[in-house]
């Protein structure tokens, strides 16, 4: 095996913070000195490596010297403990009310995961597999996010297996009565595309075309023209998340561990634009 030096671009105080969760867990759980193979700093480092250039586990604890199941060991710990800093979603959707903005998107990705045996009983009755998505002709699993009108994603759900619809997942999690509320409540509307259609008045989605040769309207095409004008960086959530953390596009674990991998993720990416502006 030969070594080499690399770089990896992501700021000191990145990993200076995720050290001091580490640190935190540690001592929460009685952990002694000097008892584990890399000290939190350089546990902080293996992790968001890892999740920064998706590198292979083993060969990525080779280079910190650790053994292939120490280093999915440290990498399930450091998820843990940022997936843990994760908001809810009615505190997410009040903080964005807070900050002045009109309206959050909601949208829904498959993230990618290795194929699974798992299987489930379609609606029609057949024996189907349960993170296949026939839309995307991959297994997977669903997660949905919510996103400010500038495209940050600020929360982010339990993944759910990708044979499910948009609308089924976000119904099932609650998050459709969530966003409703703010409507109501916060003066929050959101806006979502076609896929959500009946999730509610305060989920503002396109307005189908007739059957037929009949038209829409000129008011009904202008609401659509520029609900897909506000609506579209909605894609950018997920391009600022998968984008930045490679990680994200391909996941070889359990793929019921997408969530926390997708919330980690994200709670990095909130500390980058909140304390480190010029990394955006």
């Amino acid at each position: 095996m030969i070594a080499y030096r690399a770089t990896a671009d992501v700021p000191r105080e990145l990993v200076q913070y995720l050290g001091r969760l580490l640190a935190a867990q540690r001592n929460a759980k009685g952990t002694r000195r000097d008892t584990r193979a890399l000290t939190c700093f350089h546990q902080a480092l293996l992790v968001l490596v890892w999740f920064r250039k998706g590198e292979d586990v083993t060969l990525l604890g080779a280079g910190f010297g650790i053994s292939r199941a120490t280093a999915y060991r440290y990498l399930a710990e450091g998820v843990t403990v940022l997936a843990a800093q994760a908001q809810d979603l009615h505190a997410a959707l009040r903080r964005v009310a807070d900050d002045g903005w009109s309206y959050v998107i909601l949208d829904g990705k498959l993230f990618d995961c290795d194929r699974v045996a798992e299987t489930t009983v379609s609606v029609k009755g057949d024996t189907i597999d349960a993170w296949y998505c026939g839309k995307h002709r991959d297994f997977g699993g669903n997660v949905q996010a919510i996103m400010r009108p500038d495209g940050l994603p600020v929360w982010t759900s339990e993944v759910m297996p990708g044979h499910l619809h948009d609308l089924t997942c976000a119904q099932v999690q609650g998050i459709t009565a969530a966003l409703n509320w703010a409507a109501s409540e916060l003066d929050l509307p959101t806006l979502a595309d076609s896929g959500y259609e009946g999730a509610g008045q305060g989920v503002k989605v396109p307005i189908k075309q007739p059957t037929g040769r009949q038209q829409l309207a000129p008011d009904n095409r202008a609401y659509n023209r520029l609900l897909r004008g506000l609506r579209w960086q909605g894609e950018r959530g997920f391009a600022i998340l998968t984008g930045r953390w490679k990680t994200l596009r391909r996941t070889t674990a359990s793929p019921r561990r997408i969530s926390d991998i997708v919330a980690a993720a994200l709670h990095l990416t909130h500390f980058e634009y909140k304390y480190l502006p010029q990394s955006r």
